[in-house]
């Protein structure tokens, strides 16, 4: 009995042409990315003062050495490491800053002519469509993985010290993140990096910082001044539904309640109290606190604004003043 394999191309049919439409996008989005994908290692100091060896990716967005990647992967390292390309040079780099608040640092490598990455918009992204990440965890040879975007808008806890953030529009994955993958790029089937590879959140599934206006911003505020300034109100709080009453007549549903004050800061000195509903800040409707971070920008340190609360069942309006956050 004769076997005949169907899935077996034709002798005169090319290995180019017998790559389907998918193998082709991803083959192209690795070669055009994979020399803009560095290897980091770098050594940080752990509990006991032993120093320890780690690593992971980050991609140039700039011809003379700027490069991105994840702040957890230059935390609590000495600020330099090198960096490993797959055109075999290794370059030393310094970290030019680092948000830990929203996952981003930006290094410096000391090295011409290299080949940037194009920066695209996660705000374009739809659920379902072709997303490649790329890393280069082992120093000379890039590692990539395809997949789809699974979801959109999730969000990602951060810290630094006491300060705690989430940050918006996160994408997830179910392009497999490798070991070391971390701080690579996350591209759209054109190559663009819409994405840095940050986290795993379970079986099968990334998230990756978007690239978009609001990580743009951070970006550029990192390269030219090596941080980011964030405002801050002072406060604890969480979302709290609004009296029937008070939503009718606002046209919302919720509102942040004030849990905790810290005292000397902005809303303390604005005479805000525990109990407090606010439902506007500097003239932008408030009902949970991701609506609360937006608005709270570096823009508005120092300069006055107003502040709508809910105190006993009555409105008041407060003038306040939000200070730089602290790293």
């Amino acid at each position: 009995m004769e076997l005949t394999f169907i899935s077996s191309p034709p002798a005169d049919i090319s290995e180019e042409e017998a790559l389907d439409a998918y193998s082709r996008a991803v083959t192209q989005v690795a070669e055009r990315l994979s020399p803009s994908v560095a290897n980091l290692r770098v050594s940080r100091r752990v509990r006991g003062g032993r120093i320890l060896d780690g690593g992971g990716s980050a991609v140039v967005i700039t011809p003379d050495g700027f490069m991105l990647t994840s702040a957890h992967v230059v935390a609590r390292t000495e600020g330099r490491g090198r960096a490993s390309f797959v055109d075999g040079r290794e370059l030393e780099f310094a970290v030019v800053g680092s948000d830990p608040l929203s996952d981003l640092a930006v290094l410096r490598v000391d090295g011409r002519d290299l080949v940037p990455a194009e920066l695209g918009d996660a705000e374009r992204l739809r659920v379902g469509q072709l997303v490649v990440a790329i890393g280069n965890p082992h120093g000379f040879t890039g590692s990539v993985t395809a997949g789809v975007v699974s979801a959109l808008g999730r969000s990602l806890p951060t810290r630094s010290g006491a300060n705690m953030r989430v940050v918006d529009n996160v994408i997830q994955t179910d392009a497999a993140l490798n070991p070391g993958n971390s701080g690579g790029a996350l591209a759209d089937g054109r190559g663009r990096v819409v994405g840095i590879n940050t986290a795993v959140a379970g079986v099968g599934l990334g998230l990756a910082v978007p690239i978009n206006t609001a990580t743009r911003k951070i970006i550029a505020a990192l390269m030219t001044e090596g941080r980011f300034r964030r405002a801050h109100l002072g406060i604890a709080g969480g979302p709290r539904p609004l009296p029937p009453r008070l939503a009718r007549e606002l046209g919302r549903t919720s509102g942040i309640e004030v849990v905790q004050v810290v005292e000397g800061g902005p809303a303390d000195r604005a005479g805000l109290r525990p109990e407090d509903l606010i439902v506007e800040l500097d003239g932008t409707p408030i009902e949970g606190m991701d609506e609360l971070q937006r608005v709270v920008v570096s823009e508005l340190i120092g300069r006055p604004v107003g502040v709508t609360v809910i105190r006993e069942g009555r409105e008041r309006e407060l003038e306040l003043v939000p200070a730089e956050l602290e790293a």
